[in-house]
């Protein structure tokens, strides 16, 4: 403990962290990480055993890549160098690059290792804890600095400031309040294959426009294992599934055993959804920060968490209600002018998108300029925001489709 945290030991039998975080996917440890190396006592919460399983693609774009600790080894299990695009199985067409576009990797194994940087720079980890609620007002609560959160074994924890990183059905993100205007289902299968079709794969990714309005579907190659999903909107359960079987007989994958089949909800934040509340800030899948219109959660996890952990070291130093709410608003802002600048382009993608998925494959697939912004955005060079921003067609486009709307 700090030497102010010292002395709260003594007043009460519970010793104050500085930051506890709650969750440790890649906002969690991301989080537990930028408070930690700031010199901060630092908890980190976890309900599973580490490594665990994630529903998730795994792909790792140039915005994550430059969001990893200093030294951070990607444990990559493939370098995508080629796309295949199809327009619900037809039309066809691989683009490559001879530089690498992303890469990929397992989700436990990524985690597990951003967790380990966290470790590493000071805090102390917790698995098998189940958060119930927090609370910063009541008995519980020692003095109006002090957070505390409750376990499900009823143990309370006090923090001088608490990250909410746990996921898309966020508890924390519930006590803050967050609001969310896009839920969508990915169900996905993991596929271990023969060496001979995954070498067929070897650093070739495929996306599949699908059948539903903004669904899509992808094959990703991860050594002798074929991550293969489909995305739709909530509400067509049975649809998506179906996308899925047929996704997967279409590839010729069908007789082969998936060793996981998972499905999970993601869900992307309202312009006005709140991001603090007091002491407590949500980050990640918790704050419902993720693209809309690809559902690339990742890099937003990664960015958000580490300035969720900067700004709660700032509201853990905060004497005061009004000095906690200032550098909460500054926190907010920070993800505004970053993450939902990003955000608000992908909806209106996501809009294009549905309404004309065969006018975005023709144009990714046929016109290069169109291409090369694809790879710009994976690579990390630039942004949706940012093409549109400096590319006057893209501009035009969207808000000639705006206008439709």
């Amino acid at each position: 403990m700090s030497s102010e945290n010292a002395d709260a030991v003594g007043e009460h039998d519970e010793p104050v962290w500085d930051v506890v975080v709650v969750g440790a996917g890649p906002a969690g440890a991301s989080a537990a990480y930028a408070a930690a190396v700031a010199g901060r006592q630092v908890l980190l919460l976890e309900k599973a055993e580490l490594p665990r399983y994630k529903t998730c693609g795994g792909g790792i774009i140039g915005p994550s890549r430059d969001s990893l600790p200093p030294g951070f080894e990607l444990p990559l299990r493939d370098r995508v160098h080629a796309v295949t695009f199809s327009l619900n199985g037809r039309l066809t067409r691989t683009r490559r690059s001879k530089r690498m576009l992303f890469g990929l990797i397992n989700r436990p194994e990524f985690d597990a290792g951003l967790v380990e940087q966290a470790q590493k720079a000071g805090a102390v980890l917790r698995t098998g804890v189940t958060v119930s609620r927090v609370e910063q007002h009541g008995p519980a609560v020692p003095d109006r600095r002090t957070v505390a959160v409750v376990l499900a074994d009823g143990e309370t924890v006090l923090a001088r400031a608490v990250v909410g990183a746990d996921g898309s059905a966020s508890r924390i993100g519930a006590h803050v309040g967050v609001k969310l205007d896009q839920v969508d289902l990915g169900l996905e299968a993991e596929i271990p294959v023969p060496a001979t079709v995954a070498e067929d794969w070897a650093g070739r990714v495929l996306i599949d426009w699908g059948p539903m309005p903004g669904s899509y579907g992808w094959v990703f190659p991860k050594g002798q294992t074929l991550t293969v999903g489909v995305i739709s909107a909530r509400g067509e359960g049975a649809a998506t599934k179906r996308y899925l079987e047929d996704f997967i007989a279409r590839l010729g994958l069908a007789g082969f055993e998936p060793a996981i089949s998972s499905g999970h909800l993601t869900r992307c934040r309202s312009d006005d959804s709140p991001l603090s509340r007091g002491r407590v800030l949500v980050c990640g899948d918790a704050a419902g920060l993720l693209e809309p219109w690809t559902r690339e959660g990742i890099s937003f996890a990664l960015r958000s968490g580490r300035l969720a952990g900067e700004w709660a070291v700032r509201i853990s130093e905060a004497h005061d209600a009004v000095d906690a709410r200032r550098q909460a608003l500054n926190y907010a802002f920070a993800i505004k002018a970053g993450l939902g600048v990003e955000m608000g382009v992908g909806r209106r993608m996501l809009a294009l998108f549905e309404r004309r998925p065969g006018l975005l494959h023709a144009a990714i697939t046929g016109f290069r300029p169109a291409w090369k912004a694809f790879a710009d955005i994976t690579r990390g060079s630039t942004t949706l925001a940012g093409i549109v921003r400096t590319h006057a067609v893209a501009r035009r486009a969207l808000e000639a489709m705006d206008r439709r709307a």
